[in-house]
């Protein structure tokens, strides 16, 4: 059986036929690929890398919490960037430290062809035993 996340409070809405996060078999949370969508202005932001990186971030916060997740319970995550250098590559890395600095899950950093915006990062988490 799986639940299907298409809203969270606070946080960025499915543009599409496609969930924000699904908790399947009731302990792993799928977060769909978030994007730099900014809930205050209703946007998507296209600013520096690192500041995009934080708004993705935030959004995967809110959808971890929706489930009772936390990064803690983070297992792996996948990061595209746009324009993949080494430059990119360490402003992201430098904003995703301060958001797994303990937790450190494994993942793969690919760079990709992005529409209207230059990070997405989608997670898998198991959920701890009291969300369940």
């Amino acid at each position: 059986m799986k639940k299907l996340l298409r809203s969270v409070p606070y946080g960025p809405p499915a543009l599409g036929p496609y969930s924000l996060g699904v908790v399947a078999e009731g302990r792993f949370l799928f977060v769909s690929g978030m994007t730099p969508f900014d809930p205050v202005t209703g946007k998507i932001e296209r600013a520096s890398i690192g500041r995009q990186t934080e708004l993705v971030l935030e959004n995967i916060r809110k959808v971890l919490g929706a489930s009772g997740a936390s990064f803690e319970d983070v297992t792996s995550c996948r990061v595209y960037l746009s324009n993949l250098t080494p430059e990119t590559f360490q402003e992201m890395n430098e904003v995703y430290g301060k958001y797994f600095a303990e937790s450190l899950p494994a993942r793969a950093t690919v760079g990709a062809q992005l529409l209207g915006f230059d990070v997405e990062i989608e997670c898998i988490a198991v959920l701890p035993q009291s969300a369940e």
